[in-house]
């Protein structure tokens, strides 16, 4: 898989994770969540049709000079309008406060007050690795430590350095924040957190867990707190 080193409502039900499904993704989810060995396509608009820049769209994915590690400006000139990051109308049943999450549609809701949500694009886990039912987000972080398995340090030496974990950064896979996805007192292992592959969103990549622009998810981050429900929809493509 191409990982740091290489790029450097349906489900309101008890939270559901096949054996088969999780027992596979097991270790790669551990790995946090790395990128498959797919060629870097993104999706982007042709550049015939690019619409201008809206200027508010500009400044919301402008430069966070204000981080630990400062975060450069999103090209939202080269992303399709629907990855980024609005306020819509929403008509699920769950209630304000809780995370909706639509593989199929490749999007975050972020459930508000009088059928409106807030909308993020994000990237999925790809065939075989996708997950559905409801968590709890139990732990924040920002600029969280990677951490990767003990088979991934064995058969790849570049990985041997980060055993006892990868420091916060803008290499970092997890990007600049992550929410800890629990059933009661156990970790999922499952994560929603940034990317340092702005062009995995949209896409279907991931070891299971949930990406986003690390603009988003450190406004997702901001918004959410701890016990907040997340509800992930089952996908009809599986």
């Amino acid at each position: 898989m191409t990982d740091v080193f290489e790029t450097a409502a349906a489900g309101r039900r008890p939270f559901l994770v096949s054996r088969r499904i999780f027992l596979a993704g097991l270790p790669l989810a551990l790995a946090g969540c790395q990128t498959a060995r797919l060629e870097q396509t993104p999706l982007e608009m042709p550049a015939a049709v690019l619409p201008r820049v809206d200027p508010y769209y500009a400044a919301m994915y402008g430069p966070l000079d204000d981080e630990p590690f400062p975060i450069p400006a999103l090209d939202v000139s080269k992303i399709e309008p629907r990855w980024l990051r609005q306020q819509v109308a929403f008509d699920g049943a769950e209630r304000a406060g809780t995370v909706v999450v639509d593989p199929d549609q490749r999007h975050l809701y972020l459930v508000g007050e009088g059928g409106t949500a807030m909308r993020y694009g994000i990237g999925v886990g790809r065939d075989g690795f996708a997950w559905n039912g409801e968590a709890t987000i139990r732990r924040k972080a920002a600029w969280p430590t990677w951490t990767p398995p003990a088979e991934m340090v064995k058969r790849d030496p570049r990985a041997a350095p980060y055993a006892n974990g990868m420091p916060g950064g803008l290499d970092n896979p997890l990007g600049a924040r992550a929410l800890y996805l629990y059933q009661g007192d156990r970790d999922t292992l499952y994560r929603i957190h940034g990317t340092t592959e702005p062009w995995s969103i949209g896409q279907a990549v991931s070891s299971g867990c949930i990406r986003l622009f690390n603009h988003d998810i450190i406004d997702l981050h901001r918004r959410v707190p701890v016990g907040s429900r997340v509800v992930v929809r089952p996908s009809r493509m599986a």
